[in-house]
Formats: C-alpha cells, sequence, structure tokens
C-alpha cells in the first residue's frame, strides 16, 4: 500500500545543492505580488485574440467568457487553498507531487515549463512585428532577439527587478483597460463630451441576428477560443514564495481573482461588443479593440491598441521567464531535473534554471522564423491544451490535499473551496467536457492541439512513470546492498565476540 504524504513532507521538499546562495529569497514587495495577481490576468491573447471570439459566437462570446472564467475561479480556488496551507516556489506541481506521486510533479512540471518557452517565442515574434513597424531599420528577428536579452538581463539580476519591471507592465495593462471600459460606457450612454458614436449601443447586444446568432453551440466553440486567454492566472502562487508573507500573497490573490475576470474580461469586451455590431467587417480587419477605438473617433487608435499590445507582449515574456525558470528551479530541487537548476546566486536568482529556459526559447524563435509552418506549428498546437492539462491536475490534487491538510495541520486551511469536493468534482468534469468537445474541432485546430498535447504528455507521463520505478529498484538494491552488509557486520561480530570467550 503507498503511504499516505504527510503536510510535513509537503512543506519539506529537497534541500537545495549547495552553491553560492541559499535559495530563492523574498524580494518581491507586496505592491508588486498585487500587480503580478491583476496583470496575470490580462494577456495579449485578450486584445488579439478575442475578434475571432466574436466573429464565432457574436455577443454570445460574453456566456464563453463567463464559463472558463467561472471556471478559473474554481481551479484557482482550490490553488489558492493549497498555497495558502503550503507556499511553494513549484506551486502545483510541487502540489501535485506531494498530493499525487512523483510522476504527477514530474510531469505537469515539465509540460508547464514546455508552455512557457514555446510562449516566449510567440510573445517575442510579436512584438518584434510591432517594433519593427516602429523602426524599420531594425530587422524583425533583432528586436526580438533584443527583447529576450533585454527581459533575460532583468531576471538575472535580482526577483525584485522581475517585479519592478511586471508591476509598470501590469500597471499600464491596468490603466488602459480601466480607461477603455470608463470610455466605452460614457460613449455607449451617450455622454462622452466631442464624441458622437451613431452605433454605440446595448441594443447591439440583441440586434444583427440575436445575441446568439449562429446558435447555442457557438458558445461552446467560444470556449476553445478564449480559453487559453486566460493562462497565467497562476503565477501569482509562484511568486508568492518570493514575498515576504506568502500565505497573505496567496490569499489575496485567491480572493480578488473574481473581481479580476469580471472586470478586465467580460467588462472590457462586454464594451466592445456595445460601442459596434459583432459582425462589423472592422473587427475582423483592425482587431476588436481598436475598431472599438476607431468607432469613437479617437486619433491613432491603431498605435494606441499596438502600444498597449507590445506592454502585454512584454509583461508576458517578464512573466514567462520568471514562471518557466522558477518551475525549472522547483524541478530540480525534487530532483526530477539536474541539480544545478536548484542553485541560486547570492541575490537568490536561479541563473541557470533562467539561462536554460531562455535558450529553449532562442531556439523556438529560431524555429519561427526558419520553420514557421512545421517544427514551430508542432510546438504550438503540442502545448495548446496545457493549461487544461495543469487546471486537471489542480483539481485532483486538491482533491487528497484537503484530506491531509485536514488530518495534519487544519489550521493552515485559512482558504476553503467552495462546497468541496461536488464543485471540485464539477470543475474537474468540465475541463474533461472541453477536451473532448476540442477533438470534435476541426475548423479552428482543436482536435490537433488535443491529440499533440496528448502525445507529448503521453512522452513524459512514460519518462516519469520510467524515472520512478528505475528510482525504486535502486532504492531496493541499496537497501537490499545495505541489509547484507549489515547482517555481515552482525555475523562478524558474533564471530569475534566468540572468540573472545576464553577457554576452559
Amino acid at each position: 500500500m503507498t503511504s499516505q504524504p504527510t503536510l510535513q513532507q509537503a512543506g519539506s521538499g529537497h534541500p537545495t545543492p549547495d552553491g553560492p546562495g541559499s535559495g530563492l529569497q523574498a524580494g518581491l514587495k507586496n505592491r508588486h505580488l498585487s500587480m503580478i495577481a491583476i496583470g496575470g490576468v490580462i494577456g495579449a491573447g485578450l486584445f488579439v485574440g478575442s475578434s475571432s471570439g466574436i466573429a464565432t459566437a457574436g455577443p454570445g462570446i460574453l456566456l464563453s467568457y463567463a464559463l472558463v472564467g467561472t471556471l478559473v475561479v474554481l481551479v484557482m480556488r482550490m490553488l489558492g487553498e493549497m498555497s495558502a496551507a503550503n507556499p511553494a516556489s513549484g506551486s502545483f506541481s510541487a502540489h501535485a507531487d506531494r498530493a499525487l506521486g512523483r510522476w504527477a510533479g514530474f510531469s505537469i512540471g515539465w509540460l508547464y515549463w514546455f508552455f512557457w518557452v514555446v510562449v516566449l517565442a510567440v510573445e517575442a515574434t510579436a512584438g518584434a512585428k510591432i517594433l519593427s513597424g516602429w523602426v524599420p531599420a531594425v530587422p524583425q528577428w533583432g528586436w526580438a532577439l533584443i527583447v529576450m536579452l533585454v527581459l533575460t538581463a532583468t531576471n538575472l539580476v535580482s526577483v525584485g527587478s522581475y517585479g519592478e519591471f511586471e508591476f509598470w507592465f501590469a500597471g499600464i495593462k491596468v490603466v488602459a483597460i480601466g480607461a477603455f471600459i470608463v470610455v466605452g460606457l460614457l460613449a455607449i450612454f451617450g455622454v462622452l463630451p466631442g464624441v458622437h458614436a451613431d452605433q454605440a449601443s446595448f441594443g447591439n447586444l440583441t440586434g444583427h441576428g440575436g445575441f446568439l446568432p449562429h446558435g447555442p453551440g457557438s458558445i461552446l466553440t467560444g470556449v476553445l477560443l478564449v480559453v487559453f486567454s486566460f493562462m497565467g492566472s497562476e503565477i501569482a502562487t509562484l511568486a508568492a514564495g518570493e514575498s515576504e508573507d506568502p500565505q497573505r500573497a496567496v490569499t489575496k490573490s485567491t480572493n480578488s481573482i473574481i473581481w479580476r475576470i469580471a472586470v478586465f474580461y467580460l467588462g472590457s469586451i462586454l464594451v466592445v461588443v456595445s460601442l459596434i455590431p459583432w459582425d462589423a467587417k472592422s473587427i475582423a480587419d483592425k482587431g476588436s479593440y481598436v475598431a472599438a477605438l476607431d468607432s469613437l473617433g479617437i486619433a491613432h487608435a491603431g498605435q494606441i491598441m499596438n502600444f498597449i499590445v507590445l506592454t502585454s507582449v512584454l509583461s508576458c515574456l517578464n512573466s514567462g521567464l520568471y514562471t518557466a525558470s522558477r518551475m525549472a528551479f522547483s524541478l530540480g530541487e525534487r530532483g526530477d531535473a539536474p541539480r544545478a537548476f536548484a542553485r541560486t546566486t547570492g541575490r537568490g536568482v536561479p541563473r541557470t534554471a533562467i539561462l536554460v529556459s531562455v535558450a529553449f526559447g532562442f531556439v523556438a524563435v529560431f524555429f519561427n522564423y526558419k520553420f514557421p509552418d512545421s517544427v514551430f506549428l508542432f510546438l504550438v498546437n503540442s502545448s495548446g491544451a496545457v493549461a487544461l492539462f495543469v487546471w486537471l491536475v489542480i483539481c485532483f490534487s486538491q482533491l487528497r490535499m484537503r484530506k491531509i491538510i485536514q488530518r495534519e495541520a487544519p489550521e493552515k486551511l485559512v482558504v476553503r473551496m467552495w462546497l468541496y469536493p461536488y464543485l471540485t468534482w464539477a470543475a474537474a468534469a468540465v475541463i474533461v467536457f472541453v477536451l473532448g468537445y476540442m477533438l470534435t474541432d476541426t475548423e479552428h485546430d482543436g482536435r490537433e492541439t488535443v491529440l499533440l498535447s496528448l502525445l507529448v504528455a503521453a512522452v513524459v507521463l512514460v519518462i516519469a512513470v520510467a524515472r520512478e520505478r528505475l528510482g525504486g529498484h535502486r532504492r531496493a538494491a541499496v537497501a537490499g546492498t545495505a541489509a547484507d552488509t549489515a547482517a555481515t557486520d552482525e555475523s562478524a561480530d558474533g564471530a569475534g565476540g566468540a572468540e573472545q570467550v576464553p577457554a576452559g
């Protein structure tokens, strides 16, 4: 029978290898954590990818965002419960390691690392396109290289420098979306000074074919298009381990997730589909947010949105490099990656983990420019469903960790999952349903994404199980050798004792 993991084991992890540093340090301030939590919800996908969702589901895309947002709130509540009781640099990977087994922590940790290093290439390319449009003298690949090098340097300095950069990146995103919502609502109610928006009206939600112009099924299709823009909500729980008060940071970010999603996602999309008809040609041509700003006659709307998107891209790059390196650090600390990954500098920076992560990111950028329709497309699709895998693992980890925490240290349950275990099982069922529905989607590459992601997950899982069994055999062999040695020593001692008995 497999022994139940204990909360003490859950908190201890593995010792950090000897090195110049003494592990990660608490270099993130409360304001850093607050903005990381808020900004982590707002990805570049919200600005760039929302237009395809609106075209697919019409105003009904609001229901798609609401469904995915509800699922993210539930998953973050589960993660918050585990992380508040036991803040760890590996977050859900560390929890899966302790609740489900080494194979689970190893598999989901490496898959998550793989996801973010691919994201580095995607975001570096997106940022380079915007920058090369502004300064065409520098080639696009040159901008991608510059952006990656600058953010790598900031991450290598200290965790505080990462936090400071992210504070300002996220701050710009938050202010931009807040201003967009306020201006949009003023225009919709007809009280925006100097602007006469003929099309702006809540009537756009039901006009032009109704709220669901393509039928109820479009809500689920919309879910497939928007679900991946929510990835990043969990970053605050990884960063909390490097804050002064991890438990407070996790609790605060978990409790605020509802209003963050409601305001930044549902609020801004509601404004977009109210300012202009969902089937306006400008949404497909310019993007949803640019089209909405253009409808108000705001000068240079495209360049304003390019700046905001660039900020989001840089924020995602900054956080992606941080997240990938901390997951690699956690894997190294637990013996699931080279031990060098867990070594830190005197400032508490896992330098090797950062350099390895960014090196893979550079390789992916190269593939994006050299083989965009083959190698890079495979990388993107094979990491596309990792978000859903992570959420599913969080569900199953929480089901077991709750019992462990209640048994070992119930006072650490400062954050509790609602209606446990029923809502946890319901969330897991919804995630499985979404994965299954994606297998029926051939129009938006949903089937290919799931199948390739499952293929990569299966390879990682096989490696994890093989390592665990090989490690078990080694431990058994070592234990057997130790037992034989002990028996030999005992026999020798007994023989020696007999020889010492005087004759007669």
